[in-house]
Parts: structure tokens; C-alpha cells; sequence
């Protein structure tokens, strides 16, 4: 019944999809680049420009909420065309806000608003209703891989452009760049969604949340998020600060987090191709588990540029490879009728975490004049993620009415 309607080519959705992912999330994982060259020129603290990054993440997780509305109502076409909007005005705002309140404001809440909008649980619902469900959590790390490989390819072009163009010019290039994500819209535009959408509408948005919400799979899942958010945003925004104060290179901050999307485009795809054979819940409980063992360990031996780098590829292997499996879980239980507004709440908590991540880095860095703290709370949180993912159940709901979603 589902597939009377027009479908997209599983290639199309999947180019389309992923290189937006690489642009959208590519460019938000270079901005720990900018944060000494905008503190030591505008004379701002690093909490300063922590506290726009983490309301960037919080400004994601809440819109996110309502952008997956607004994709599942009415599809991703329209809400992909305006985070590219919003990402090439917000990162012009960066770069040229002259108060820490309009840089919040811009690096904050407008490129917040943008990703949400051009990011996973957009790109996802289409996924999820243009390819079929065995082949859903496979092609949902494909794109996750993409956003790995955006992370990789686009981290030293920022590097090189802040050392030779300087930051403003190199910012408002990186608005122009954003502004492709646009014309690659069209090929999620699906053909017949409003038409298909009406009648397949058995669910509505109020019983979808009641639902979840009474749902404790969905509970625990939601928890577990919170700690990806919190470990990939601290040490993607502080990892350069914390090795040039331990007296490395620039140079080796930015490969390291090179390495980390390099690596995270195989931890990706194999979390999503690992999802259609076992169950995701051991994958993530790994996941967050080992997140826990890399980080000791990096902390225990010596500081050099090699043992950055074996961390960084560690750690990329498990950066965003909880994301297919976590999409795909909610999927599975629920459908996808409602997909990118269930997959938006669980984000949410995701940027919370986030928000967490970012804003205790500065705030513990410029109280305590280190990192140590944070450190070892992203140990015990990542211990604390893999027991709460254990107990998750994989098997769709079942519902009084005829199979909605």
C-alpha cells in the first residue's frame, strides 16, 4: 500500500541526502577552529563563545522539535530550503557580530535554527519513507557517514582558510558554501507527499507523543542521547583549546579532528550495516561504553602528537555511529508516519547534552584553569549511557487502529 505512491531512487535520496549532511554537519564541526582567533581578537572569554555554541545546540534540539513537524506535514523539500537560508545568514552573523550578545544570537539561535533544519531527523524522514525498512538503518549510515566525511573533508579547508584568508573573510566564504545546500533540496523534493500524506494520516501529532512518551524504550533512548550530545560537542569545540594549552600545535587540534570524521565515516556506515543484523541496543551500549575506555586511556599516557591521533581515530570510530542506530530503533517501534517529530524530541535531549558538553568546558576551564573535570564526567556518563541502552526493546508498538504509520 505504501509504495502506490511516486518514489525517489534509493541513489538520488541517498546523494542528495548525504551531501547535504556533509555540507550541514562539515562546517558546524569546524567551529572549535574559531574559537581562539575570535576570543584573542574581540577580547571575549571562552565561555563567551562556548555559551553561543551551546545555544546553537539547544536552539537545534528545540526547533528540531518543530522542523520535524513541519517535515512530516509537509515535507523535507521546504524546511531543507530554509535552514540554507538560515545557515548562510547565521554564519555571516559570526562573522561580523561586534557584542557577545549578537553573536549569540547569530552563532546561536539563527545556525541553530539551520541545522535543525538540515540535518539528521530531516534527512532521515526521507529516508524512511522512500526506502524500505530492511534496508533503513544500512542507508541511515550512509548518511550518517556522510556527515563523518563532511567533517573530514571540510575541517582542514577551514583550517587553511582562517590561516590565509583570516576569520572574518574565511566565515562569510563558508555562508556562501552553505547556500548549495539549497539547490540540492530539490532532489529530496517527493513527488506526491501532500496527496499520499492526507490519506495515510491515521495518527495524530498529540497520540505520536503520548505515545512515545508512555513508552519506555523510547525513554531510555532519549536518556542515552544526551550523552553523545554532551561527549561529541565538548570535545569537538574544546579538543583544539585543550591541546594548545598543553603546548601542541594548532596544526595537530585540527588534523585530530580530521582524523575523528575520517574514522567516523567507517564507524558510521558499520553502526547502520552492524543495525540489520543484531540488535541496536548492544551496538549502542558498546558504543557508549567504549567512548568511556578511549577517553581513560588518552588521559592516562603521555600527552604527544601520536597519542592525539590514535584517540582521534578511536574515538571517530564511535562518534556518530550511535545516530543510525538510535533513528532506526525509533523508527522500527513507531513508524514513520511521524518520524522526524519523534526523532526531534529524541535530539532534543541529544542537545541538551550538548549544551552540557560545551557550556561546562568553559565555564570548568575558566573556573578551574583545566579540563580535568569534564574529562572524567564524560568517562562515567559514557558508563552510565551503555546501562540505560540495555534494557531497550526493538519490537514496533502495537496499536488499537488499523497499522498506522
Amino acid at each position: 500500500m505504501h509504495n502506490a505512491r511516486p518514489q525517489l531512487s534509493a541513489l538520488q535520496v541517498l546523494a542528495c541526502g548525504a551531501a547535504i549532511v556533509t555540507l550541514s554537519v562539515g562546517i558546524r564541526h569546524g567551529f572549535g577552529l574559531w574559537m581562539l582567533p575570535i576570543t584573542q581578537q574581540m577580547g571575549w572569554t571562552r565561555e563567551t563563545f562556548a555559551l553561543a555554541i551551546a545555544i546553537q545546540n539547544i536552539s537545534w534540539g528545540v526547533i528540531g522539535i518543530f522542523g520535524g513537524m513541519l517535515a512530516d506535514r509537509f515535507g523535507a523539500f521546504r524546511v531543507l530550503l530554509g535552514g540554507a537560508l538560515l545557515y548562510a545568514a547565521g554564519l555571516a552573523g559570526m562573522a561580523l557580530a561586534p557584542t557577545p550578545l549578537l553573536f549569540a544570537l547569530t552563532t546561536g539561535v539563527l545556525i541553530g535554527a539551520a541545522q535543525a533544519g538540515t540535518t539528521y531527523s530531516i534527512i532521515y524522514g526521507v529516508i524512511g519513507r522512500q526506502i524500505a525498512p530492511e534496508r533503513r538503518s544500512w542507508a541511515m549510515g550512509v548518511a550518517a557517514a556522510a556527515g563523518s566525511f563532511g567533517q573530514f573533508l571540510l575541517m582542514p579547508i577551514e583550517g587553511q582558510m582562517i590561516l590565509r584568508m583570516g576569520w572574518q573573510p574565511a566565515l562569510l566564504a563558508i555562508a556562501v558554501l552553505a547556500l548549495v545546500i539549497a539547490p540540492l533540496a530539490f532532489g529530496l523534493r517527493e513527488p506526491g507527499f501532500h496527496a499520499h500524506h492526507a490519506a495515510a494520516r491515521t495518527q495524530t501529532v498529540r497520540h505520536a507523543l503520548a505515545e512515545a512518551f508512555r513508552h519506555p524504550p523510547f525513554l531510555l533512548l532519549t536518556a542515552g542521547y544526551f550523552v553523545c550530545g554532551f561527549h561529541v560537542t565538548f570535545i569537538a569545540v574544546h579538543l583544539p583549546s585543550y591541546l594548545s594549552d598543553r603546548g601542541l600545535t594548532p596544526q595537530v587540534g585540527a588534523f585530530a579532528l580530521a582524523l575523528i570524521g575520517l574514522f567516523n565515516v567507517v564507524g558510521s556506515y558499520a553502526a547502520g550495516a552492524l543495525g540489520q543484523r543484531l540488535q541496536k541496543r548492544w551496538i549502542l551500549a558498546f558504543i557508549y561504553c567504549a567512548r568511556s575506555v578511549v577517553i581513560a586511556v588518552f588521559l592516562l599516557v603521555p600527552l604527544s602528537p601520536l597519542s592525539v591521533y590514535v584517540f582521534a581515530s578511536a574515538m571517530g570510530l564511535l562518534w556518530l555511529s550511535t545516530v543510525p542506530p538510535t533513528n532506526a530503533v525509533v523508527a522500527q517501534i513507531f513508524g514513520v508516519q511521524h518520524f522526524s517529530m519523534l526523532s526531534g524530541f529524541a535530539f532534543f535531549s541529544h542537545q541538551v547534552g550538548s549544551f552540557m558538553g560545551v557550556w561546562l568546558g568553559g565555564y570548568l576551564y575558566d573556573s578551574t584553569g583545566s579540563y580535568d573535570v569534564v574529562w572524567l564526567l564524560a568517562i562515567g556518563l559514557g558508563v552510565a549511557a551503555a546501562l540505560i541502552n540495555l534494557p531497550v526493546r526493538e519490537t514496533p508498538v502495537v496499536r488499537a487502529t488499523a497499522h498506522a504509520a
